[in-house]
């Protein structure tokens, strides 16, 4: 699975102005920039402490907060992007 380009599409609100999509290489950086997004979001929110710990749940719970979460992972064999449900949201 390592090298599949990665198209994370995703909706913060139910403003639709919020839309955006980020695009990765792999679903490994993928998976890290989902991460990374939840820890800017998390300093972003306690500006004074500087070692933020969390664990898998409270990532969930973020991902669970946004309006929408997809991926777009490419499938070689067919060239074309199919949609993953690993992380629909």
């Amino acid at each position: 699975m390592a090298n599949r380009h990665t198209i994370i599409l995703m909706q913060t609100s139910q403003n639709r102005a919020t839309r955006t999509f980020m695009d990765y290489e792999s679903i490994t950086q993928a998976m890290d920039g989902i991460c990374a997004l939840y820890e800017r979001k998390l300093k972003e929110l306690n500006p004074t402490i500087r070692n933020l710990s969390y664990d898998i749940t409270d990532l969930y719970n973020f991902i669970d907060g946004l309006a929408d979460m997809s991926a777009l992972v490419y499938v070689p064999l067919s060239h074309s992007q199919k949609s993953c449900a690993c992380i629909v949201h």
